[in-house]
């Protein structure tokens, strides 16, 4: 699962006492101690659907190199 800081919180990774980030971390969906986070509050869950979907760029032929 993905999770972020709740509105107006700072949040620190436990693992590694670094704040997360504004767009969240991924964390272990089974985690007893990420769970309890969440329960608490102090993280919210991040919707998959709600991260933007990653631009792609089609490769093609330009008009002077075609053969």
């Amino acid at each position: 699962m993905r999770v972020k800081p709740a509105p107006d919180l700072q949040v620190r990774n436990p693992a590694d006492k670094q704040l997360l980030p504004p767009e969240g971390i991924d964390v272990p969906d089974d985690s007893i101690l990420w769970t309890k986070i969440l329960n608490d509050g102090d993280v919210v869950r991040v919707d998959a659907k709600a991260a933007p979907a990653p631009v792609v760029i089609a490769a093609g032929v330009a008009k002077g190199d075609q053969a």
